[in-house]
């Protein structure tokens, strides 16, 4: 990831339940890789995965983070997430209301 770019990340990841994704959720908040986790639950998610369609339910987690973390909330997220692969994306937030990236920034690990 380019150090240049803006210093907030929105990561994204599927789970196959509510169950595996609060787990996961609770986890990234409470080691403080993650401000906020939304989880979003009835998400149909349609994918090919070994040469096969898939369709099946899943939750979404919607994780609000620095980048700087994003190296070790993967890690956490690959050690406890439940699936092979599992789906981990991360967009840059480029803009976003001060208050609320001051709390991103005063709710996650410290920067340095």
């Amino acid at each position: 990831m380019q150090s240049s770019a803006s210093p907030y990340l929105l990561v994204i990841s599927t789970c196959p339940d509510r169950d595996s994704a609060r787990h996961i959720a609770t986890a990234l908040v409470r080691a403080r890789l993650a401000a906020c986790v939304n989880v979003l639950d009835g998400v149909t998610s349609i994918y090919q995965w070994q040469e096969r369609l898939h369709e099946d339910a899943e939750c979404v987690l919607l994780i609000k983070t620095r980048r700087e973390h994003f190296a070790a909330l993967q890690a956490q997220v690959l050690e406890l997430h439940p699936y092979e692969l599992p789906e981990l994306v991360a967009v840059p937030l480029d803009a976003g209301l001060p208050g609320y990236l001051k709390w991103i920034d005063d709710t996650v690990l410290p920067t340095g």
